[in-house]
């Protein structure tokens, strides 16, 4: 019993040893999303600040399709390592609720690291729309039901799900028109052809700033110093915030260690002044918040999307 005792100790300290080492190899960062929008671009800001901070290569691989359910499933069926990481966003949460079919379990094939940043929406409206601000953009709706047609980057989209979650709260009805994609949902709302979106700072801010959109809400907990004079929709609806949010997680079985040792090299990441100005220019908020309180919002998230789905009915194919 003493000799076991003791060759289990020495597998255990050359375990404990491995994962202090981590990593050894170069890590895969999973994508959901195309090269150039903003889940990208910190994607390969933190693989390259993670291979200088690690000495290991950090190579960040696009899968995209099936809105994240792709790479969400390369991840999930992933060695629990710590060598294949997935970035993605609240497509995340918004696939476990609305579609029926998926080839893993969101809530038990992954672990959360850390929220690295996330952008609020802007609510733009066309100026041929007949409203300038956020409680004349709801008066209307409801006077005219199903005339704003809000342009999306598809069903299913944080985009949609938000505006659907707005008109149920608010008690009115607007059209969504899906797109396939945010840019051609963008360049119909700037020709007129549809009437609002939802959309993010570097899509919207040079349209807003050429007056040839108009901004009359963020769906921030509080006002965007990029546009201070706009109001928060918290302000006129407590507790009613959402955000592109863009975080890390791993396989299921990843051990402690290493879910640790990523999360803390993310929050250096984030912390640092050179992320925090290239996040200000294209309007992301710093998050780099541990596995715990992030895990903390995946849930709450999960809920407020399944009660969501049940009330109006809405599915992803």
């Amino acid at each position: 019993m003493r000799l076991l005792a003791a060759a289990l100790a020495i597998l255990l300290s050359f375990a404990t040893a491995a994962r202090a080492d981590y990593p050894e190899k170069p890590i895969r960062l999973v994508v959901p999303f195309p090269p150039g929008g903003v889940t990208d671009i910190v994607a390969r800001l933190l693989a390259e600040r993670l291979s200088a901070e690690f000495g290991q290569q950090v190579l960040v691989d696009n899968k995209t399709g099936a809105g994240g359910v792709i790479a969400g499933d390369i991840v999930a069926k992933a060695a629990p390592d710590g060598y294949t990481l997935l970035l993605t966003t609240p497509n995340h949460t918004i696939n476990a609720a609305l579609r029926a079919n998926m080839p893993y379990d969101t809530e038990k094939d992954f672990r959360a690291v850390s929220n690295v940043g996330q952008v609020p929406m802007l609510l733009v409206t066309h100026p041929s729309l007949p409203v300038t601000s956020f409680q004349g953009f709801i008066d209307y709706a409801r006077k005219n039901p199903g005339k704003i047609n809000v342009s999306s980057a598809g069903n299913g989209t944080l985009p949609h799900i938000t505006m659907e979650l707005l008109s149920l709260r608010e008690k009115f009805q607007v059209t969504n028109v899906p797109y396939r994609g945010a840019a051609p949902a963008l360049a119909d709302l700037v020709a007129g052809q549809v009437q609002a979106k939802l959309d993010n700072y570097t899509q919207s801010a040079q349209f807003i700033a050429d007056k040839k959109l108009n901004l009359l809400a963020v769906t921030s907990t509080k006002r965007l110093k990029q546009f201070p004079e706009v109001p928060a929709m918290t302000e006129k609806l407590p507790g009613f915030d959402s955000y592109l949010w863009m975080g890390i997680f791993v396989p299921a079985k990843t051990p402690d260690a290493v879910v640790q040792k990523l999360a803390l090299a993310i929050q250096r990441f984030v912390a640092r002044p050179e992320t925090q100005a290239r996040f200000d220019k294209d309007g992301i908020e710093p998050v780099g918040n541990g596995p715990d309180a992030f895990l903390a919002e995946i849930v709450e998230e999960l809920a407020q999307w399944r009660e969501l789905a049940k009330t109006t009915k809405i599915t992803v194919d």
